[in-house]
């Protein structure tokens, strides 16, 4: 059944495909890369005064991804076969976009919830780092190289991952 809904959807994609779209969510798609998260991750350094969270985001990005290859390797699913408008390597499942995005940019809307006081700023700012994850998940299916499920299974891993790194944090008693 989960194969089914996946091609279903797959095949869906493919016929709505345009040139305007595919720009859009081939940036989108790079907003969730390795080079993008590492890059905001050591730009966070310099642009945050209490130096404990910019190493606190480092620390959660490395493992989120650490998390995410080890389970590409023991679940070892070939990615989709057909179109793939970038070129990917390795395995689909979990999506590593959608998985590292949920933690990372997840992880900086918690702290943007626990820190900053400025509703203006805050609320409008959550909004758009969830709506971005949602995106960079579903620009991954757009392009070809996630099944629904892959990106799926990749919010819900990421998600149960950035629990237990918030727990852990809490229970060794770093404040956030």
């Amino acid at each position: 059944m989960i194969n089914e809904i996946d091609n279903a959807i797959y095949e869906l994609i493919i016929k709505t495909m345009n040139p305007a779209v595919t720009a859009i969510m081939i940036f989108i798609s790079f907003l969730g890369s390795a080079i993008t998260l590492i890059t905001l991750s050591l730009g966070f350094i310099f642009l945050i005064k209490e130096k404990k969270y910019p190493k606190l985001i480092i620390i959660n990005l490395i493992l989120s991804f650490v998390l995410n290859k080890v389970l590409k390797l023991i679940i070892a699913r070939p990615r989709p076969p057909r179109l793939r408008v970038v070129v990917e390597n390795g395995y689909s499942f979990p999506s590593g976009h959608s998985m590292v995005s949920f933690a990372f940019y997840g992880f900086l809307i918690y702290l943007i919830n626990k820190k900053l006081k400025n509703k203006k700023i805050k609320y409008p700012l959550i909004a758009l780092l969830s709506l971005l994850i949602l995106l960079i998940g579903i620009s991954r299916i757009y392009l070809g190289v996630h099944y629904v499920t892959d990106v799926l299974g990749g919010y819900i891993i990421g998600l149960i991952y950035l629990i237990v790194f918030i727990k852990v944090l809490k229970k060794k008693k770093i404040k956030l």
